[in-house]
């Protein structure tokens, strides 16, 4: 149904990319609704900050170097999307709606975990992924899933990725 990689990145390589996305030079741009403006998450707390380094396949940020390895990684033959959010923390753990990232579109999405804390990633079968830095969850891109808020660390920070991977042919 999905895969977990834990460690995915090496120490350097996560630190680089942890220390700037959390960093205070990291350009964040919020977003007035986290997943639909008629959501059924109180308007207060519908909302997000964004990154996007890739849109439409085409690269669209001057700091592609620190996803650079993140990329490797996951070896897309050709990548949709990849978008950062940061959610701020909440009193209370909110769940926000079921979705998928990239309409009328049949590849792997993946996510990427910057820092470690009580929120999570959730499939509708209930199954949840924890929030554990440096851990990577692929899926397919067709499956509906929803992220949530944290209430022990200042923000949740992940990495959304959307991309066909490479063809194995044998």
């Amino acid at each position: 149904m999905y895969n977990i990689a834990d460690n995915c990145l090496s120490s350097e390589d996560f630190l680089l990319l942890k220390n700037t996305l959390l960093g205070a030079e990291f350009p964040w741009y919020l977003n007035s609704s986290k997943v639909f403006k008629n959501s059924v998450v109180e308007d207060r707390f519908n909302y997000q900050f964004t990154h996007t380094f890739y849109h439409n396949y085409s690269g669209s940020s001057n700091w592609m170097s620190v996803i650079a390895p993140l990329i490797s990684i996951i070896n897309p033959s050709a990548i949709v999307r990849i978008k950062a959010n940061l959610v701020p923390v909440t009193d209370k753990i909110i769940l926000y709606d079921y979705h998928i990232d990239e309409p009328n579109f049949e590849g792997e999405t993946a996510i990427f975990y910057i820092n470690s804390n009580n929120g999570y990633t959730q499939f509708t079968d209930g199954q949840q992924v924890s929030s554990v830095e440096n851990r990577l969850l692929t899926f397919n891109s067709n499956m509906l899933h929803t992220g949530s808020s944290c209430t022990d660390q200042k923000v949740r920070c992940v990495i959304n990725l959307n991309y066909y991977k490479q063809n194995k042919l044998r």
